[in-house]
């Protein structure tokens, strides 16, 4: 299993932070997702083997926002 830190933005509610954590949770191979509104983040857990950053970044721009995979730190 695999972690990832996404930047995202556009996020204004508690309605964006749920469109944005349904979309990313329904990602295959995505195994959690947590949204941070006021930080305009997401913490995401997934299997490197079946999906990559890419395809979870999409997910969050084919619903309205802006996404960024960040350094791992």
């Amino acid at each position: 299993m695999a972690s990832l830190t996404l930047k995202v933005t556009g996020m204004t509610c508690g309605h964006c932070r749920m469109k944005v954590e349904k979309a990313i949770q329904d990602v295959s191979g995505v195994y959690g997702a947590a949204v941070d509104l006021d930080g305009g983040a997401a913490e995401v857990e997934f299997d490197e083997r079946r999906v990559d950053a890419g395809r979870i970044v999409s997910a969050v721009e084919a619903v309205g926002y802006r996404a960024r995979a960040e350094p791992a730190a």
